[in-house]
């Protein structure tokens, strides 16, 4: 069921996370609270360790958090299976991190249509190579991730994530691996890309700069989200 219009697209109710260790339980996250508006561009930011990408992680139903809900659109996350949460990966959720995460045996067109195979749809050669296209890389659709820089890379996994249109791109440190001026340009496509399609962003950053292009910032500090303001 679609969230209502007057209703974020993103809902984090007092989200847990524990985990087992050699020196008894560690808390990730002590019970975060936060709001995500529907095309709303949020900027994540905290030091080290406060658990900006484990709420990503929850967020993506790539981790099953202890306690506390998140609903996307309307739809329980965490009261998702398995085969739930993949479906909602490849529809309405796409994930940029920091390591590109491509497939090294498959070219550039098919690490961005075999996810769209994958979730039926028909056309999904055409959009991988519009996809590619719009991230400079219409030249390069069948070499393989050894074959392309590291910023050729990138383009590559945000070209992937952009391609099914998701309601909510969720991006962690997406130039931590890239020369300033390749994150740059990285950042500057990331942001065209977003303002062309639409769709809810939330942006794991250190660089400030990078956090001032966002709509709002959302401070994370010992696991918990402690302040949320406009730029």
């Amino acid at each position: 069921m679609p969230t209502a219009p007057n209703l974020p697209l993103v809902q984090v109710r007092g989200l847990t996370l524990t985990v087992p260790s050699a020196a008894g339980p560690v808390n990730i996250l002590r019970g975060v609270d936060l709001d995500i508006g529907a095309n709303e561009a949020v900027a994540l930011v905290g030091p080290s360790g406060s658990g900006k990408t484990s709420l990503l992680m929850l967020l993506a139903g790539l981790e099953r958090a202890t306690s506390g809900q998140v609903l996307l659109d309307g739809q329980d996350v965490t009261a998702m299976n398995e085969d739930a949460l993949a479906r909602l990966r490849r529809q309405s959720v796409g994930i940029v991190f920091q390591a590109f995460h491509l497939i090294p045996t498959m070219t550039a067109l098919e690490n961005v249509a075999v996810p769209l195979e994958l979730a039926g749809r028909a056309d999904a050669a055409d959009r991988a190579m519009a996809a590619l296209q719009s991230v400079g890389l219409g030249h390069r659709l069948t070499h393989l991730p050894g074959q392309l820089s590291g910023g050729e890379q990138q383009r590559v996994a945000l070209a992937r994530a952009f391609a099914p249109e998701p309601k909510l791109l969720l991006a962690d440190e997406p130039t931590g691996n890239l020369d300033q001026a390749t994150g740059a340009q990285v950042i500057d496509l990331l942001f065209a890309l977003r303002s062309r399609i639409g769709g809810t962003l939330l942006l794991i950053t250190h660089d400030p700069r990078l956090a001032e292009r966002c709509d709002r910032l959302a401070f994370m500090a010992d696991g918990r989200v402690t302040e949320a303001t406009p730029v």
